[in-house]
């Protein structure tokens, strides 16, 4: 349905109906939908009325796309600016300390927790059938689609509480550094506004614009997000849809089935930090043996691999990343996010194999005391 931007008269005489929501959000997902108060018409003016780069997004938006520059004008006039994201976005620029501190070993603690493991398992119990399902058609375990939403939003229980609109207009235009990729990311989200037929100024998420349990850009839901429920919605505030989604991202960016992530390695003589580090490096296995890196489990296969340095504080760990593991990066590109989203992947499937001895062993003494 096309009902955004579109002229009052004919908003004021529409059924107001997305999937099975209701107004503001749709029953037990969360997700955006149109209300008949949000297609209120505001003034003229607006936080960022006097910028030529969203005079430039409207032309782009009218002429490449069919948006109506007056709607256009009243919808940005209700959009605030907020000075804080910049303020926010600018601390996330640090040099790297000098030597080790345990920046690993705080970054993972904030992740891989018994509350996040014991969460994770119900999350994965109550969808057990999507997620084979994503698994049978995209290759991607459970535990990995499970641990990115957990380690993304806890399940869907942090989804973030700024509005998408307004997150990525200051973004777009008033934050020079990085104000290309996040106007083409407003123009995705209006796009995806109107195709989907929600209100703009619903959706709420970070403070960068990512949206939903897998925290999607925009950009990213016109590229991977699917209709995992088939009820005709893209909705990424949806499990099943957001749990096809993140199967169909980590796919379409090389996940391949049945194939390792990491593998621990041992230094020995090895200088830390005498060579490059990190996701985006590739080594033969030759030449790491060469510097006195050896993998302690297999790489079967493997002809490059990256290599990965953690800092744990008392020194650092080793790892060897393969092509899953640069795969996961594409979500986030930072190693110690791929190695949390790693290891509390691990730590799920250990949970839940656990689980399911548990229930075998109860079933077993079930059967002897009716024997």
């Amino acid at each position: 349905m096309r009902l955004i931007l579109q002229p009052l008269a004919l908003l004021c005489g529409l059924v107001w109906l997305v999937g099975c929501g209701s107004t503001g959000t749709s029953s037990g997902s969360g997700s955006p939908v149109v209300s008949p108060a949000s297609a209120q018409i505001g003034g003229p003016s607006g936080a960022f009325s006097g910028s030529a780069a969203q005079q430039a997004m409207f032309d782009r938006l009218v002429y490449g796309e069919g948006f109506d520059r007056g709607e256009l004008e009243r919808l940005f006039a209700r959009v605030e600016r907020q000075p804080w994201i910049i303020e926010l976005m600018d601390r996330q620029v640090r040099p790297a300390p000098p030597g080790p501190t345990g920046v690993w070993t705080r970054y993972r603690a904030r992740f891989v927790t018994p509350d996040n493991i014991s969460n994770g398992t119900a999350f994965w119990r109550r969808h057990a059938t999507t997620l084979e399902r994503a698994y049978q058609r995209y290759g991607v375990p459970p535990e990995y689609i499970v641990a990115i939403i957990g380690v993304e939003t806890r399940y869907g229980g942090y989804l973030g509480n700024t509005r998408i609109i307004d997150a990525l207009a200051t973004l777009a235009f008033d934050y020079p550094r990085r104000a290309d990729y996040f106007t083409r990311e407003l123009e995705a989200f209006l796009i995806m506004a109107r195709d989907e037929g929600f209100d703009p100024l619903t959706p709420r998420g970070s403070y960068a614009g990512a949206m939903g349990l897998g925290q999607f850009m925009p950009s990213s839901f016109h590229g991977y997000a699917v209709d995992f429920d088939g009820d005709g919605h893209r909705d990424l505030w949806n499990p099943v849809d957001a749990i096809g989604s993140v199967a169909n991202y980590l796919k379409g960016h090389g996940w391949r089935r049945g194939e390792p992530v990491v593998v621990r390695a041992r230094a020995t003589g090895y200088a830390p930090r005498s060579q490059p580090v990190g996701f985006n490096t590739g080594y033969s296995l030759d030449r790491l043996r060469g510097m006195g890196i050896v993998p302690t489990g297999p790489v079967a296969g493997q002809r490059e691999v990256s290599l990965l340095e953690l800092d744990i504080g008392t020194g650092y760990e080793y790892w060897l990343g393969f092509g899953n593991f640069y795969v996961i990066t594409r979500y986030n590109h930072s190693t110690h996010y791929a190695m949390a989203v790693h290891q509390l992947a691990q730590a799920l499937r250990d949970a839940q194999e656990a689980a399911g001895r548990r229930v075998s062993q109860r079933f077993d003494e079930a059967s002897v005391e009716r024997g």
